[in-house]
C-alpha cells in the first residue's frame, strides 16, 4: 500500500548540476508525532488507509512515494556575512512537486541523512527544532504570514549526537512553495554559469513571478515580496534569527526556522540566536538585512545582462529603492494595529512614540497591542487621546493585532515534554497558536524572570 501523492516534479527536470540525486536514509523505528491532516487534504494528499505506522514510514524516508524523485538541492550563500561558495541541502531531501491548482509545492523531509553537501554534519535534526519549526511555521500561517508550513513530525528511534549529548532524532516534513534561495542564483552566478542561471531564472519565473520578462523584473518582484515579508515579521515582534543569502526564498516564504523566536518585552535590540553574537539579526536590523541580501540577489543576476556594467548601475538604482517600499509596507501594518486603514506619517511618528514608551517601559510588545482597545499604559494619556482623535478601527486592530503568539519558553516546556514522550504540551500549544485571534489566558502570558528563554539554537 502506497500513500498517494500527485507528484509533478520540475525541478527534477532541470540539469544534473542543480541537485544530487540521492534517497533519505532510513530510520530504524519511525515513529508518528503530528500529522496536519487539513494541510494534507488542501493540497491533495490522500492518506486513505495507511496506519499511523505506515504513514511514519513514508514520513521517515524508510519508504518511497510513488513519482518521488529524491534530491538535495545545491546552492551557495553569505553567511552572517561570509560568502561560501558551496553550501546545499545538507540535511534535506526534496521528494518531489505537487500541484494546487497554478501553484507547485515542494514537499521536502528535513533531518533526513547525510548529502554531498552535509559539511561534515550528521544530516540529522533532533526533537527539539522539529517541534519549534512545526509550531512555528503553523503559527505564522495562522497569522497571515507567507510561510513554509509543516506537513508531518516523526520520531526516528535513533539518537543524534549535539553538544548536550545524545538527543532524540526526528524528521519534519515540510511543504513550500519552492525552495529557491536567493543563494542559489549565488552558486551558478559564483560559477560564471550563465547557462545555469538562464535556467534557473526560467524556473523561478515560471514558478514564481509568470508576468516577469527581464531580470531587472525579476529583483523588483522579489524586492517586493521581501519587504512585505518583513514588515509582517516586524508588526508581529517576530526574529528570524538567521537571516543568510540561503535562508531567503525568492518565493517571499518565510522559510528555514532555525534559531527564530517572538519578542517578549519589546526591544528593537533584541537577539535570541546564541550564534548572533554582534547582532546582525537582532529584531530593528531585519529590515536592513533584508536590503543587502536583495543587493546580493541582484548581483548575481547580472551576469545575465548583455552590458553587466549597465546592469550594475540598473540594478543599484532598484535595490535603492526598498527603504521607501518597506517602510510604506511598515506603516501599512502598524497603522492597522492601531486601527488606522490609511495610516500617514503623523501616524508614523504616533507609532514611534508608542514604541519608545513600550521600550522604555519593558512592556510586552503582543499583548500590550493586543489590549490597547481597551486599556491604555500609564503614562500615555496624552498620546492616547491624539490617537483617538484619529477614530481607531477595533475592528481593524482585532485583525491585525494576535492574542496568542508561540512563546519561546513554552515551546522550550514542550520540547521538553517531548523529550520524555509526553506530546500533549506540544499538542495543547498547536491548537492554540493555529488560532491566534482567539483568547488564551493560559498561554497569552509573558514568561516570568524564571521562564525567559535569553538563546536559542538552530539546533545543528
Amino acid at each position: 500500500m502506497t500513500l498517494s501523492i500527485p507528484f509533478d516534479n520540475s525541478y527534477a527536470r532541470l540539469p544534473d548540476r542543480f541537485f544530487t540525486r540521492l534517497a533519505p536514509t532510513p530510520v530504524s523505528d519511525p515513529r508518528l508525532i503530528a500529522w496536519n491532516a487539513q494541510l494534507a487534504r488542501d493540497i491533495g494528499i490522500d492518506r486513505g488507509p495507511l496506519t499511523d505506522a505506515q504513514l511514519a514510514d513514508f514520513f521517515a524516508g524508510n519508504t518511497l512515494p510513488d513519482g518521488a524523485e529524491p534530491l538535495a538541492q545545491v546552492y551557495a550563500g553569505h553567511q552572517f556575512g561570509g560568502f561560501s561558495p558551496q553550501l546545499g541541502d545538507g540535511r534535506a531531501i526534496l521528494l518531489g512537486e505537487i500541484r494546487t491548482g497554478a501553484q507547485r509545492l515542494d514537499i521536502q523531509l528535513k533531518g533526513s541523512g547525510r548529502t554531498p553537501y552535509s559539511r561534515m554534519g550528521d544530516g540529522r535534526a533532533w526533537l527539539g527544532p522539529v517541534l519549534r519549526e512545526y509550531l512555528m511555521s503553523e503559527a505564522m500561517a495562522a497569522l497571515g504570514v507567507p510561510t513554509t508550513r509543516a506537513l508531518a513530525a516523526v520520531a526516528t528511534g535513533d539518537p543524534v549526537l549535539r553538544e548536550d549529548g545524545p538527543m532524540p532524532g526526528a524528521i519534519l516534513t515540510r511543504v513550500a512553495a519552492s525552495h529557491i534561495r536567493v543563494g542559489t542564483f549565488q552558486f551558478f552566478a559564483a560559477r560564471a554559469d550563465r547557462d545555469g542561471l538562464r535556467a534557473l531564472f526560467d524556473h523561478t519565473v515560471a514558478r514564481h513571478y509568470p508576468q516577469v520578462k527581464t531580470a531587472a523584473q525579476l529583483v523588483e518582484e522579489v524586492m517586493k515580496s521581501q519587504a512585505a515579508l518583513v514588515a509582517q515579521w516586524m508588526a508581529l515582534g517576530f526574529i528570524h534569527g538567521v537571516m543568510n543569502t540561503d535562508n531567503m526564498a525568492v518565493s517571499g516564504e518565510t522559510i528555514d526556522y532555525g534559531p527564530c523566536a517572538f519578542m517578549d518585552a519589546y526591544h528593537p535590540a533584541t537577539v535570541f540566536s546564541f550564534i548572533d553574537r554582534q547582532g546582525r539579526y537582532g529584531y530593528a536590523n531585519q529590515p536592513r538585512a533584508a536590503h543587502w541580501n536583495l543587493a546580493q540577489f541582484a548581483s548575481a543576476l547580472v551576469p545575465m545582462a548583455p552590458d553587466e556594467e549597465a546592469a550594475v548601475e540598473d540594478f543599484t538604482r532598484l535595490i535603492n529603492t526598498f527603504p521607501d517600499l518597506y517602510e510604506a509596507e511598515w506603516l501599512r501594518r502598524f497603522g492597522a494595529k492601531l486601527g488606522l486603514a490609511d495610516p500617514n506619517d503623523t501616524d508614523r511618528a504616533l507609532i514611534a512614540e508608542l514604541l519608545k514608551h513600550m521600550e522604555d517601559h519593558g512592556l510586552d510588545f503582543t499583548n500590550t497591542f493586543a489590549a490597547l482597545a481597551d486599556t491604555i499604559p500609564d503614562g500615555l494619556e496624552d498620546w492616547a487621546a491624539r490617537w483617538q482623535a484619529r477614530q481607531p478601527d477595533p475592528a481593524l486592530m482585532a485583525r491585525a493585532n494576535p492574542q496568542v503568539i508561540p512563546r519561546t519558553h513554552r515551546i522550550e516546556a514542550a520540547i521538553q515534554a517531548g523529550l520524555q514522550n509526553d506530546f500533549k504540551h506540544f499538542e495543547a500549544m498547536l491548537d492554540v497558536v493555529t488560532r491566534p485571534f482567539e483568547p488564551a489566558p493560559d498561554h497569552a502570558a509573558a514568561p516570568t524572570e524564571a521562564e525567559r528563554v535569553a538563546h536559542t539554537f538552530c539546533g545543528t
